[in-house]
């Protein structure tokens, strides 16, 4: 099984110590090209006037965009280490039994505008970088992205077992996995109100982080979209919903109370 988490704009500041990020230690090599593109990209572009436009943030956020400037020399930690938020909140990481943690050493992969992929041990520096942001040479991120990405995901989900992606929309743009169609799941968050289900957006993170966290937790490793379903039924109301058209993926509605 292979879990895709997207990334979180907010994120815990660097360590005052450590060594900074190597590119050529990352997961998934056959990014580093493009990696190293928008890497030197973002420092460019923190560093000019019209940097809040092109990043799309606000004057709030001055401090992290100019840490943005020194991302290659910044003191690097283990992804799961950097990222916070609702989703991450959910998952809570640090909580984790030891099993669920090595578990997620090999299922988890965490999808970001920034880095393209990388696992949970990967070590990267905080940043400041939506997939949306307009780069100096480069412009938006998701064409570039989906060059690349889906044959990268195909070979880590592997010839076997269930892709469970809780992306949200913005990092499904970077590029699905077409081939992998009938194994893959998208997690949809409905909420029950009264008999009436409506999709829930911002809590939708928290609920996907609990997605994640159960299937490490649980130890399942379901082979099918079927199996998949009957484990989170374990804990959710789902429904389960074949694609709309071949090559697309599944989708899963998990559905939460009030």
């Amino acid at each position: 099984m292979l879990i895709l988490l997207p990334p979180s704009e907010s994120k815990n500041p660097p360590p005052r110590r450590g060594n900074p990020v190597d590119l050529a230690k990352l997961s998934f090599p056959a990014l580093t090209a493009l990696r190293a593109q928008v890497l030197d990209a973002l420092v460019e572009t923190s560093g000019r006037d019209d940097a809040f436009a092109r990043l799309d943030v606000g004057p709030s956020l001055a401090a992290e965009v100019e840490r943005n400037t020194r991302l290659p020399e910044l003191p690097a930690r283990p992804a799961l280490e950097v990222y916070n938020g609702v989703l991450y909140d959910a998952l809570d990481a640090k909580t984790l039994s030891p099993a669920a943690r090595r578990r997620a050493g090999s299922r988890l992969v965490i999808v970001s505008g920034l880095w393209g992929a990388v696992r949970p041990t990967d070590r990267i520096p905080a940043y400041r970088c939506n997939v949306c942001a307009r780069l100096v040479g480069l412009g938006t991120l998701e064409p570039a992205w989906r060059e690349v990405l889906p044959a990268v995901l195909a070979e880590a989900a592997g010839p076997k077992g269930v892709v469970v992606d809780c992306r949200s929309s913005s990092y499904l743009a970077m590029g699905r996995v077409p081939a992998l169609g009938t194994r893959t799941v998208e997690v949809r968050v409905l909420r029950d109100e009264a008999g009436r289900r409506n999709v829930v957006s911002h809590m939708a993170k928290h609920t996907r982080g609990e997605v994640a966290r159960h299937l490490l937790e649980s130890g399942a490793d379901p082979r099918t979209v079927e199996g998949l379903a009957e484990a989170l039924a374990d804990r959710w109301d789902v429904e389960l919903h074949r694609p709309p058209r071949p090559g697309r993926p599944w989708t899963v509605d998990v559905v939460v109370q009030g």
